[in-house]
């Protein structure tokens, strides 16, 4: 699902990652959603099945953490309207009244735990793992954009940060290279003309030095000649300026599949 989201004036359309909490009592939705937040992800909080399933927060979400027992539609008859409709969502039970028949019921039907009330922070983090092994990945990657446009730099770093990853910016090649960032880099996102050392000469000294960090190059002045260099030279992807929202998405992902963390191997 690729939601319209306004980042500025941009207008860009990308995923979210939302945790969606339904539960009937308003102190521990609140404190629950701000327990997710607190862990880094978007959260939404519905006092009601129904109020869930009738908002757009439905499409949009990841992962949900559904109380047991609420008036209406309970958690269980909530996971098995889900699953007969085709939604495949984790569900993560939380309850005050913890039974083995009820959990028996929510686990066999795929759930992807069953928390007693309270539950610590950690014990939330762990079941989340779980339930969101590629969001939690994702989320400790960095991507490093390099780009002397101030205005591109800081478009395309909101829209790496909207898909959930991590993201530094530099306005040089040697501002990058003076930053410590590039042991943590696990891909980056680099002009082609730049002043000073342009983006094959990076490429060129990154590979010299030893670095094996994949490369995306974008750039407004595409031309066949320095497409063939940057590609023959080991680059992954060769964007045009502008460029898809969902196209980076793609490339970011499948570079990040085919590649270990960045490291220097000399």
């Amino acid at each position: 699902m690729w939601p319209n989201v306004n980042l500025g004036a941009m207008g860009l359309k990308v995923p979210k990652h939302t945790i969606s909490v339904v539960d009937d009592d308003a102190s521990t939705r609140r404190s629950t959603t701000l327990l997710i937040e607190s862990l880094g992800f978007q959260a939404a909080g519905f006092e009601s099945a129904d109020s869930f399933l009738k908002s757009t927060q439905l499409q949009e979400t990841s992962c949900l953490v559904i109380d047991l027992r609420m008036p209406g539609m309970d958690g269980l008859q909530l996971q098995s309207y889900l699953a007969a409709a085709g939604y495949k969502i984790p569900i993560i039970f939380i309850t005050a009244y913890d039974d083995t028949e009820s959990r028996r019921q929510a686990m066999q039907a795929g759930a992807v735990a069953f928390l007693a009330k309270p539950f610590s922070a950690d014990v939330l983090l762990q079941t989340l793992r779980s339930a969101l092994p590629l969001e939690l990945k994702e989320r400790t990657k960095l991507m490093s954009i390099v780009d002397d446009d101030e205005s591109v730099r800081r478009t395309t770093t909101l829209l790496i940060q909207s898909f959930g990853f991590q993201a530094a910016a530099f306005e040089s090649a040697e501002s990058l290279m003076k930053s410590g960032q590039l042991q943590e880099t696990s891909c980056l996102i680099v002009d082609l003309q730049m002043p000073g050392m342009n983006g094959l000469q990076l490429q060129r000294y990154l590979a010299a030095s030893g670095y094996k960090i994949p490369i995306i190059f974008i750039t407004a002045y595409d031309s066949k000649e320095s497409r063939q260099q940057a590609m023959q030279a080991g680059a992954v992807a060769f964007l045009s300026k502008p460029f898809d929202d969902e196209l980076l998405l793609e490339t970011l992902r499948a570079t990040l599949r085919d590649s270990e963390p960045s490291a220097k191997t000399a």
